[in-house]
């Protein structure tokens, strides 16, 4: 009796989760199916799923046409930068707040994601105001150090976590052993809380991946334009191409479910890693 209850229990969840998968599969399936489909098929079957015929002709239009692919460079550059001066700036402040001040630490990790409580409208202006001040508008650069103000805060305070989970008689070892601060960090405690530091990373480059307001109030230029601002523009005053829309969405996405599928396991370690905080 216990070994049906059990079985029936499995099948339940299996089932289960093979629906939430399909569910949460099928918007991805279905932007890709309409980026292939003939023109036409959109507007005059939109709820056909599979495509009559198979073209890439949207794709060629938003590539060669629309320069799709350098605001594609842009947002990958930008974000790029961001993360590793983001993880840089914020490890070595995690664990300084975890080993040399314990007490304040806490403190001040509870008071840096407080800067989450502000929305993002609310600042836009005071931003925009001193980037203007110092010549960074419409520039690059403006906008990596604006990622970096609301980055670098919420990076430390998922790091600190991280490095709470290494015993500090391991770094007491290393220390007998001869080795300075900077060894110990560098070649102790960075390998054990690296799951943690990857996990932050993805996130802190999702977010400058993703990031449309500040990108678009800071950045005029079409050529300096990140991949959510681009996105953003295909859709015209009057006439919305279904399908450059469907491509250009394509490209935007794809390679974010293709980078996940490699480095999930590392996500799922570093957030039961940190889970002590």
């Amino acid at each position: 009796m216990k070994k049906k209850s059990t079985l029936i229990g499995d099948i339940i969840s299996h089932v289960f989760l093979i629906v939430t998968t399909i569910i949460a599969v099928f918007p991805l399936v279905w932007i890709f199916l309409s980026s292939v489909k003939g023109k036409g098929e959109l507007t005059s079957e939109p709820t056909r799923f599979w495509p009559k015929i198979f073209t890439l002709d949207y794709f060629d239009h938003v590539i060669n046409d629309l320069n799709f692919i350098v605001n594609i460079k842009n947002s990958l550059f930008i974000s790029l930068i961001t993360t590793v001066i983001a993880i840089t700036i914020s490890a070595m402040a995690a664990y300084g707040i975890v080993r040399f001040f314990p007490k304040l630490g806490s403190i001040m990790s509870k008071l840096l994601v407080t800067t989450y409580i502000f929305p993002p409208i609310l600042l836009a202006i005071p931003y925009s105001i001193a980037m203007a001040k110092v010549g960074l508008t419409n520039t690059t650069s403006g906008l990596i150090i604006v990622y970096l103000s609301f980055s670098v805060p919420y990076a430390v305070w998922l790091l600190v976590g991280f490095f709470q989970t290494v015993p500090i008689e391991i770094e007491e070892a290393a220390k007998i052993d001869g080795a300075n601060k900077f060894t110990v960090f560098f070649k102790i405690v960075l390998p054990l809380v690296a799951p943690g530091i990857v996990a932050t990373a993805i996130y802190t480059f999702i977010n400058a991946w993703n990031e449309f307001l500040y990108a678009l109030i800071l950045v005029n230029d079409t050529s300096k334009m990140t991949v959510a601002v681009a996105l953003r523009s295909l859709n015209g005053a009057e006439i919305l191409d279904w399908g450059d829309m469907m491509a250009a969405s394509v490209l935007v996405v794809i390679p974010s479910v293709i980078f996940f599928c490699f480095i999930q396991n590392k996500i799922a370690s570093g957030l039961s890693e940190g889970s002590v905080k």
